[in-house]
């Protein structure tokens, strides 16, 4: 295949630039996939160059004197020393337009799903140069109602719709800064990506916009203001939506050792969250490559190595990554809203979190979910410590909360409080057996239990558990902590008299109310609903409240 792969190759499209002799430069140096070039004055920092005969694609990351230092983003075997660098005058950029949504790139925006229809190989060949979206395939433009001939139109407004899939809308927008008056617009209809659909005169200027914008990699998308982050991300796992949310623009983590379940949450995240569009960027094995590739970079440019080896930048590169996260409100008309949440999985070596990546990381992001390999060998899936992960948004969703389920804030602290209670008992029931305890103490570990087991674990392979609505969440939680104070109270306030309630006559008594308490988990949000499910919880809270006080009695 490989040979009927280069066969193929050699007949697509280069790049000729005879008369912009100019424009070339010639390889010096080679060192993996570190170029240097030299004859390249005027070359401009992250410029994407085209190196060798096979013209790789490469971009400029170190300018002194005539020499550039060029990272080539393909395999250099075969470049020589006095090969030409190719300057296109143009930065690392990706296309966006229709299209984008569905397809499969590599990090540079190669398509590639075309690639292996074009080559009918496996293999990428070296120096493709085939664009990121499809230029043949039509799309069913819609304009969009208020701008027509003569509206004066800025950088971001909607012009036009796509229906890219069933899903997503496609908006049309005109690139950012840009503006003028608008001279003709595309009647609905087919059109490809390179097709004008719009014209805009502006100081006497005409200019004609395609559905397609290239946008340079490395600059943030403009807009109008950024906004704090209000509504939770939901991701249909109890552990996280109840004790760590998150917020939608948000940033989180989730380091763990192989085998810890970080992929299931991803899956678990992209299939069932609150969200419209996902982006799965897949580096290797998750987390490490990307600082693998860091490390070696700078390694091979002499850099001065930090921690691990690792360049004295990693805090700083994985920093600009994470703050494109955030929600927004966007330029151009008619306003509107959007957010970016960035959830990272990292693998540290070894399962240590004092790894530099995974604590660079922890330094930068609001939320933590902490997997633990203990966790995972006992079969406690999402396999989150509820002791070391945090959230840093609780403070940010309080107004959510309050508006929505006024009564959760409370519930949640005071099964935090619990968890972090039975951690301590735990050491004292290692050394001198459950039986010694206070009643109070042993209501606590018994809740615990019932929490850890029932409300914290979670079968992301069954039809009734793969994905929990927050309001089962809430209902459940407050069944489970109602039953706690309830049985705390009984205790506490027969403790002085004749008959004591203890913790043994509770279980005796409440065998079944204790047995409906775990199966709360078996309602299917999708066969029960939404109204059947609160009835039953209530009624269940009601059930327990009798049978408390008949026990009272």
């Amino acid at each position: 295949t490989m040979a009927g792969g280069l066969e193929r190759a050699r007949k697509l499209p280069k790049i000729q630039d005879a008369d912009k002799e100019s424009m070339f430069g010639y390889v010096h140096a080679v060192s993996g996939p570190v170029v240097t070039a030299q004859q390249m004055a005027g070359a401009a920092m992250y410029e994407l160059v085209r190196v060798g005969h096979s013209e790789l694609v490469g971009e400029i990351i170190r300018l002194e004197g005539d020499m550039a230092t060029i990272q080539v983003y393909e395999e250099t075997s075969g470049v020589t020393v006095g090969d030409p660098v190719m300057r296109t005058g143009k930065l690392l950029s990706v296309e966006l337009g229709p299209g984008i949504m569905g397809s499969i790139f590599d990090g540079i925006q190669r398509p590639l799903e075309e690639i292996n229809k074009m080559t009918q190989s496996i293999y990428i060949p070296k120096g493709v140069n085939t664009p990121a979206l499809d230029r043949v395939k039509t799309w069913e433009f819609e304009p969009f109602g208020n701008v027509r001939v003569g509206s004066h139109v800025t950088g971001g407004d909607v012009y036009g719709m796509v229906y890219e899939n069933i899903l997503v809308k496609h908006k049309i927008m005109l690139p950012p800064k840009t503006r003028g008056t608008v001279t003709w617009i595309a009647d609905p209809g087919e059109y490809t990506v390179n097709d004008v659909v719009l014209e805009t005169e502006f100081d006497g200027e005409k200019s004609k916009y395609t559905m397609l914008q290239v946008w340079p990699v490395r600059q943030l998308r403009p807009v109008t203001e950024k906004l704090a982050g209000n509504h939770p991300l939901l991701t249909g796992q109890r552990v996280l939506d109840a004790l760590f949310p998150c917020v939608q623009g948000g940033t989180t983590a989730i380091p763990g050792a192989f085998g810890c379940g970080k992929t299931v949450i991803s899956q678990s995240l992209s299939k069932y969250s609150n969200s419209d569009v996902i982006i799965y960027v897949g580096c290797g094995e998750r987390g490490n490559e990307m600082s693998e590739v860091l490390r070696e970079i700078s390694g091979r440019l002499a850099e001065m190595p930090a921690d691990y080896g690792y360049p004295a930048y990693l805090g700083a590169r994985l920093a600009s990554f994470y703050e494109r996260a955030g929600r927004v409100k966007c330029i151009g008309n008619p306003e509107r809203e959007g957010s970016v949440s960035i959830v990272g999985a990292v693998s540290p070596p070894g399962g240590d979190f004092s790894d530099p990546v995974t604590s660079a990381t922890l330094g930068i992001v609001q939320v933590f979910w902490g997997l633990e390999k203990k966790l995972a060998q006992r079969k406690h899936f999402p396999a989150i410590n509820w002791l070391i992960s945090y959230s840093k948004y609780t403070r940010a969703l309080e107004e959510f909360y309050d508006k929505n389920f006024p009564d959760f804030t409370p519930l949640r602290t005071k099964c935090k409080e619990i968890l972090q209670e039975e951690e301590d008992l735990s050491e004292i029931v290692q050394l001198v057996g459950k039986g010694s305890l206070a009643e109070a103490d042993k209501i606590t570990l018994e809740v615990a239990k019932l929490i850890k087991d029932d409300f914290l674990q979670q079968n992301g392979y069954t039809p009734y558990d793969r994905f929990c609505p927050f309001y089962k969440t809430v209902g459940m939680l407050k069944n489970i902590i109602a039953f706690y104070d309830m049985a705390r109270h009984s205790v506490e306030s027969t403790a002085q008299s004749e008959n004591k309630i203890t913790w043994a006559i509770i279980r005796d008594q409440m065998n079944d109310i204790i047995y409906k308490l775990s199966s709360m988990k078996f309602k299917d949000p999708v066969k029960d609903g939404e109204r059947k499910i609160k009835q039953d919880y209530d009624d269940l809270h009601e059930e327990m409240q009798t049978a408390f006080r008949n026990l009272e009695d």
